[in-house]
């Protein structure tokens, strides 16, 4: 079976060896030089932080792989789709404020930034997705469409459908029109545990398409509004609104891998993608809760499948903080030897614990299934 490489640095630091000069010898050696960005449009798609959630990556890595590029003759520019949901970035106006509030702009990330759906999500365009089991074109924003490179700059987190967030969702869901996210996220409606519920309000006051209200004490989906964004799956604290079915974080992350192969197919592409500020939910909330596990470094590939196994593997590896979703469950449910102490989880599967629910794997399966990437590799360190 065909293994790719995936290039892994932590994040020990010396003098003249500071985080950005690691993060440039890790993407040259794992052969971003070997794109031919003379003259070309280079898209960097970034995540650049939902106003309130400071886990974003810092402008100051983007600037430096943006100097890169230019070294290498690209033309980059920052870009990110608008979001399905009415927060800091569903229209390009706030959506270029949240950018600029968070540092994403021509002095401290050195170039400019395009959002990729225009001022409300409706400039993309239609690419077909080969053999496409559940999509069969892929609505994409036409600033990344346009582009001649695709360069993922990948904050690896939890995520309260799809188990975690990295390179393939981060190209798939990120590059996503407003119309897009939807067909993305049609099949993902969550459902109420009547039992669990306790009729707080808080998947109501969170919903921002009113498709929750509480009745007679009881949280109440209406499905002719609900998108399946799934904030109130990631907002309840009682375990009351849940996936409604246990296919459905399959069928997500399946839908998420034929987006990104549409992205990247025909396109030169690298992946970055960075394990720091391991927050259990995803990024598009306001806010970031504590990590689960400890910073553990960057790692790049030109295989994006690769480079998500590899940033699973090494967080399972890693011992769990304590004071996070995670030592929450464990106290809630009674777990560990009764000692007090800590219990740090190694080898165990983190996502799987914070968002039982998902199944993270079935989006690289089925990424290495349509020829996105493969999910054997070997992990060089420098």
């Amino acid at each position: 079976m065909e293994t790719s490489k995936v290039y892994f640095t932590n994040l020990r630091t010396t003098p003249g060896n500071d985080l950005l000069t690691k993060l440039e010898k890790l993407i040259r050696r794992a052969g971003i030089g070997n794109i031919d960005f003379d003259g070309k449009f280079t898209a960097i798609k970034i995540h650049f932080g939902e106003p309130g959630n400071l886990a974003y990556i810092r402008p100051n890595y983007a600037a430096r792989v943006v100097d890169v590029i230019r070294s290498l003759g690209g033309k980059p520019f920052l870009t990110d789709a608008n979001t399905l949901y009415s927060g800091g970035r569903s229209n390009a106006v706030d959506h270029l404020h949240a950018a600029m509030e968070n540092g994403f702009n021509r002095i401290s990330a050195k170039c400019d930034v395009i959002i990729a759906d225009g001022v409300k999500g409706t400039d993309f365009r239609e690419l077909p997705i080969e053999n496409g089991k559940y999509c069969k074109t892929a609505k994409v924003g036409t600033a990344i469409v346009d582009s001649d490179i695709i360069i993922a700059l990948s904050h690896f987190k939890g995520h309260e459908q799809t188990g975690f967030g990295g390179a393939l969702k981060n190209l798939g869901m990120g590059s996503a029109s407003v119309g897009g996210k939807l067909e993305l996220h049609s099949s993902s409606q969550p459902m109420i545990d009547l039992q669990n519920c306790i009729g707080c309000r808080i998947c109501e006051k969170y919903c921002r398409h009113d498709a929750v209200k509480v009745v007679d004490k009881k949280a109440v989906i209406d499905y002719d509004k609900c998108v399946g964004c799934g904030q109130c799956v990631a907002v309840c604290q009682k375990s009351a609104a849940v996936i409604k079915d246990y296919d459905t974080s399959d069928v997500l992350n399946s839908k998420i891998a034929e987006y990104a192969y549409a992205v990247v197919n025909g396109k030169p592409s690298f992946h970055i993608s960075f394990i720091m500020n391991v927050s259990p939910n995803c990024d598009c909330w306001g806010h970031n809760d504590a990590a689960i596990v400890p910073d553990l470094g960057i790692l790049a590939s030109t295989d994006p499948v690769a480079l998500d196994c590899a940033c699973a593997d090494l967080v399972k590896a890693a011992p769990t903080l304590s004071a996070n979703a995670i030592s929450d469950k464990d106290h809630a449910h009674g777990e560990g030897c009764g000692c007090g102490h800590h219990h740090h989880h190694k080898g165990e599967d983190k996502f799987r614990l914070v968002h039982p629910d998902t199944n993270w794997e079935a989006g690289v399966e089925y990424g290495e299934k349509i020829g996105l990437g493969c999910r054997e590799y070997e992990l060089i360190k420098v």
